[in-house]
Formats: structure tokens, sequence, C-alpha cells
């Protein structure tokens, strides 16, 4: 039987708790760096296909920028935080004050790659602590890179990477806003973890909701 199949409302219930308060976790931290009151976040988990994954991405050919780490210990991984170039510059500028930086045109800056490589790390620890405090299980991320490419070229690159067979990813939405923005300037991104083979049914054993095949 099919992955999705398998997948009920209650592990998606579970799923987004564990985002939400990984989201929590990561606004705080998030605060402290940039001295404002930042809010997060998740309105939707979902189980989904590698061509979904490049469908919320915008296509095969959208850059985008994209923060990529490997996860391992008692289940093994990867993650992708995706963010559409307008999305990923208005959080640069967010963070670091200049308003003149963008991804729209290479270079860029090595201060501004690195914001956004901070915002990917802060979101995956936070969002895997959570997950590691829920389960018990030890997991390890891998130091995040960064890539400003087309979406296709930067999820097979970490799928050929990963020799992955398995065709579903967990993907938690992502909004990140200032206090007192307006809807329109919240930065939305998406977070996609892609667990190994197996490690769908231990995360969910752990939680007490298995999968039945």
């Amino acid at each position: 039987m099919g992955l999705e199949k398998l997948i009920t409302p209650l592990h998606l219930d579970v799923l987004k708790e564990i985002g939400n308060i990984g989201a929590g976790n990561a606004a705080t931290a998030l605060s402290i760096l940039v001295d404002k009151k930042i809010d997060m976040k998740v309105p939707t988990v979902r189980i989904i296909t590698f061509d979904e994954m490049l469908d919320l991405a915008g296509g095969h050919d959208n850059i985008v920028t994209a923060v990529f780490l490997r996860v391992e210990g008692d289940v093994s991984g990867s993650i992708f935080f995706i963010l559409p170039l307008d999305q990923a510059t208005r959080y640069v500028q967010q963070l670091t004050g200049d308003l003149s930086f963008s991804f729209s045109e290479p270079p860029y800056s090595e201060f501004g790659l690195s914001a956004m490589q901070e915002l990917g790390n802060i979101l995956t620890g936070s969002y895997l602590t959570s997950l590691s405090d829920f389960t018990g299980l030890d997991l390890y991320p891998s130091v995040p890179s960064i890539s400003v490419d087309m979406a296709g070229a930067i999820i097979s690159f970490g799928l050929i990477e990963l020799s992955h067979t398995e065709d579903f990813a967990i993907v938690i939405d992502t909004a990140l806003d200032e206090n007192g923005q307006n809807e329109s300037e919240t930065v939305k991104g998406h977070f996609f973890f892609l667990p190994d083979p197996d490690s769908f049914s231990v995360i969910f054993k752990t939680l007490g909701v298995g999968m039945n095949d």
C-alpha cells in the first residue's frame, strides 16, 4: 500500500503540532537576533510527492533560494527550506537593514547569503528540536548549504545525492512576519523534510501513531 494511504489526519495533526512548537521556538530565536517581535505560523502540514514539491517551489525552471542539509541519527533524511527570490530578498532586508540587497541579480553579498543561511539554520534547528522532544529520537543536522538556482536543479541534486527511493516528503508551510506587518509583507516559504526509507514509520511509531501496512 502506498504511503499516502497510510497517513491519516491524526498523523498530520501530530506533525502540525510539532511544526507549531518549532515555529514558536524559531520566532523567539529570530526575535532576539533582529531585536524585533517576530511571529511564525504553520498554516498547514502535508505529505506530498516530489512532483508536488516542484509545483510548490514554482515549477522546475523557477529560480529560488534554498537551504539544504542532511539529518542523521535515529532517523535520517534531507531538508530543504525554499523561498521565492522576492520573499528571500525581503527577509534579508528585514534582518540586515540593507534595503539595497536583492537576490534578483548576482553576485550576492556574503552578508546577505549568510543571513539567509542563518534563517534556514534557525528554522531547521527549531523544527528538529521539537521533533526530537516529541519522539525522544536523537537527530543531528549537518552544516546547511545555500543555493540560488532553478528549483528543479536544487531538488534533483539533493535527491541524486541520496539515491532517494521514497517518493514523498513532509511539507511544513511557514509564514514569518514582524509584529504589525500587513499580510502582504509576510515572508512565506516551504520547509520540506524528506525522511529516508523506513524513517516515516520510525517517527510515527515513537509518536504512538504507528502506520499500519
